[in-house]
């Protein structure tokens, strides 16, 4: 499958520059754009396929309010695809599979996400008795109903801490990433050197980065930067802020963790005939592709497990031939756990491993930096690896890209992409 076009909004921290929007706008605006660069008739697409974990509930099938929103014909269908992190990726792999059954050739893919407006949800206790006053008949069963209520009733679930966490294991997605820190032997000080390295480089790389954003408008204001990259951010201050998830003995912190984030990445892709009769100029192509499981207390160690799966199913792929290699920065201690898992056989056994599958070099390594400094967006994130991934294949003269990310619950996802 080809890549022909990507695009993608800014990423933006949760409750800042597109807290109004909600994921569907923010799709809108990537689609848009993305048509308006390719210059195609929409009615040619055959299918539409977005990733969204936080579903809105105000937008069902969002996919399919983003495609009619950006101008699609109604006849266009399309579908939302729900993976977890890894929701961005799983767009573009479905298309792929719809392609080689003969289900279409010209797709619309990515993600779009917005943190901010994951919901906040009455308890149970509560839903019953507003259950039991919408049933109520007459003033005095009403006041009955209302003095049932208590305090305690008002008091919110966040639905955004709930979705971050394993209803399988228990842990959130912090808690983990504190289990591969002590498995892996990984420090506090390794972790923010990490994280402190992925603001620096995507700061230098910031003129790049804006190239692969559409500018959003709010309010009159054009959006066209992430802005979550932070200049001060240094090993030194990051060692000052305190661990997040396991307060008393934890090295995880909102500094060495991915942001949360607003924002949407989009691809036109679809097969090589259908890219010569409309003239379009590859970005790259979809190479192989594998998902793996894993124990979900250990979810970050999900890319060596897809990586495995990836080079057993394609041998002649493997990890020194990838030109870069871009793994999605969820938390420092998870691609440090990675990284140590993947070079060395005693290490590799504790990822379930039979074998090491070889260094991962730094300097080939998310050399725009990452989540920790773009923020992670959890349903179009995968969209934005592939994105920034063939946008760094095409500017460095490099054939070969990895792409990867862990999953929550207990997956792993690694693409190979190839410049054409």
């Amino acid at each position: 499958m080809y890549i022909y076009q990507a695009t993608r909004t800014a990423f933006t921290r949760m409750g800042t520059s597109f807290a109004t929007l909600g994921a569907a706008d923010l799709g809108k605006h990537a689609v848009s754009a993305l048509l308006t660069q390719s210059d195609i008739d929409p009615a040619l697409i055959d299918e539409v396929i977005i990733g969204c974990v936080c579903q809105p509930a105000d937008a069902a099938n969002v996919a399919r309010v983003i495609a009619l929103r950006a101008g699609i014909p109604n006849k266009v269908i399309a579908a939302t695809v729900h993976r977890n992190c890894a929701s961005g990726m799983e767009s573009l792999t479905s298309a792929y599979e719809r392609m080689a059954a003969g289900k279409g050739e010209l797709f619309v893919v990515g993600g779009a996400e917005s943190m901010t407006n994951a919901p906040f949800i009455y308890r149970r206790s509560a839903v019953a008795k507003f259950a039991k006053l919408g049933k109520a008949r007459g003033t005095l069963a009403k006041l009955k109903a209302l003095a049932t209520f208590r305090p305690g009733d008002f008091s919110p679930i966040v639905g955004l801490q709930v979705g971050l966490t394993d209803p399988v294991v228990g842990l959130n997605m912090g808690e983990t990433a504190e289990v591969l820190a002590r498995e892996f032997q990984i420090t506090r000080e390794e972790q923010d050197s990490f994280a402190a390295e992925s603001h620096q480089k995507a700061l230098a790389a910031r003129e790049m980065l804006n190239d692969e954003i559409s500018a959003v408008y709010v309010a009159g204001h054009a959006i066209t930067e992430d802005n979550g990259l932070r200049e001060d951010s240094t090993p030194q201050k990051l060692a000052t802020l305190r661990p997040v998830f396991e307060k008393s003995s934890g090295s995880v912190t909102a500094g060495n963790s991915s942001q949360i984030t607003d924002g949407a990445a989009v691809l036109l892709v679809g097969s090589e005939a259908i890219g010569e009769k409309l003239g379009l100029t590859p970005l790259g192509r979809l190479r192989g592709y594998a998902y793996a499981g894993c124990d979900p207390k250990r979810m970050g160690l999900g890319p060596v497990l897809a990586m495995r799966k990836l080079f057993a199913e394609n041998p002649d792929l493997s990890l020194d031939k990838a030109d870069l290699i871009e793994i999605n920065e969820a938390f420092a201690a998870q691609v440090l756990a990675c990284a140590k898992a993947a070079a060395s056989t005693s290490e590799a056994e504790k990822a379930g491993l039979d074998k090491a599958l070889g260094e991962i070099p730094m300097e080939k390594l998310n050399r725009r930096g990452g989540s920790i400094a773009l923020g992670h967006p959890v349903g179009a994130t995968g969209a934005r690896l592939v994105l920034t991934a063939l946008h760094q294949l095409h500017a460095e003269n490099k054939k070969h890209a990895l792409t990867t990310l862990c999953i929550g619950g207990g997956q792993g996802a690694a693409l190979w992409l190839e410049r054409v």
